[in-house]
């Protein structure tokens, strides 16, 4: 992949190795309403973000691209969603593009102020309906959002389990992001929300089985797996098949899907501590600790 693309393409998306498809793919339907700050007025059309693509990264024949979403940012911005592809996989970037049309950001907008992590903290308290480990109590929580069939989210779990057990002041929370790109990936999530409220201990034990076994899982095999990983944790995988397929189940990874949403989470995995977005990858260890235990000390302001 070119050092311009990867410039551009800051922002892994865990969607697997995709083929590329073919140059100038037509984007599928980018929202442009006017819900957030700014109007449709001052959004750039499909037609100038695909322009100015082309000029970018037309010199290579190997990359594609499609706009997934233009829709107002905060400051008068319009935020521009992008996929990236070639032979490799895919990558997603945002873009923002300034009132006048002539300039654009990459990367994400942060928030800021004096308690800048107070506003997404407060949705994630309200919002958060996953399993949880560490203290109820602990002056620190961590919610993370993860697909079970994304391999960055099986690469960054030892992260999050050396952390609980190590720190005394911290709490993790699951919440399910399946991304839609993933074959079984939802139905996992399913089945991972029944065995978490049927046991608690239990659910851990799943996710990590099913980590293990990601590249064993298929569409065609999914269930018959998925059972195995309950009963393997100590809950009936047979109930657990029939908890997965009811619409109450449904609706609660929904509700994590859109909570995700709510908080920009476009990928996985994606961590909050005490609201604070933070990486959570190979070697984020000791940042995650450090930011965690400042967390600790500041309280939940």
């Amino acid at each position: 992949m070119s050092r311009r693309l990867l410039l551009l393409c800051s922002v892994l998306l865990c969607i697997g190795s995709l083929p590329a498809q073919q140059k100038s793919t037509p984007p599928t339907h980018p929202t442009s309403s006017a819900a957030h700050q700014g109007t449709a007025a001052s959004l750039p059309t499909e037609d100038t973000v695909n322009a100015f693509l082309k000029q970018m990264f037309g010199y290579d024949e190997t990359l594609s691209w499609k706009v997934a979403s233009i829709k107002p940012a905060p400051g008068g911005l319009a935020e521009v969603d992008v996929v990236i592809s070639n032979q490799q996989g895919q990558q997603g970037n945002k873009l923002y593009v300034t009132p006048d049309g002539k300039h654009a950001l990459t990367g994400e907008i942060i928030p800021f102020g004096e308690h800048p992590f107070t506003e997404d903290r407060q949705k994630l308290e309200k919002g958060i309906n996953g399993p949880s480990r560490g203290p109820a109590d602990a002056p620190v929580t961590i919610v993370e959002f993860s697909d079970l069939q994304c391999p960055h989210c099986k690469q960054a779990q030892p992260t999050i389990d050396k952390l609980v057990t190590e720190e005394k002041n911290v709490r993790v929370v699951f919440q399910h992001f399946p991304l839609p790109m993933h074959e079984w990936a939802q139905k996992a999530a399913y089945y991972a929300d029944c065995v978490g409220r049927a046991n608690n201990d239990a659910f851990w034990k799943f996710i990590q089985s099913v980590y293990d076994a990601q590249a064993d899982i298929n569409s065609s095999n999914a269930d018959e797996k998925l059972k195995g990983f309950a009963d393997a944790a100590g809950v009936k995988g047979t109930d657990i098949a029939v908890c997965a397929d009811k619409p109450e189940t449904a609706g609660r990874v929904e509700r994590s899907i859109q909570l995700g949403k709510s908080l920009e989470v476009t990928a996985t995995p994606t961590a909050f501590v005490n609201g604070r977005r933070v990486p959570i990858g190979v070697n984020q260890y000791e940042v995650l600790k450090m930011i965690s235990e400042y967390a600790a000390k500041q309280g939940k302001d």
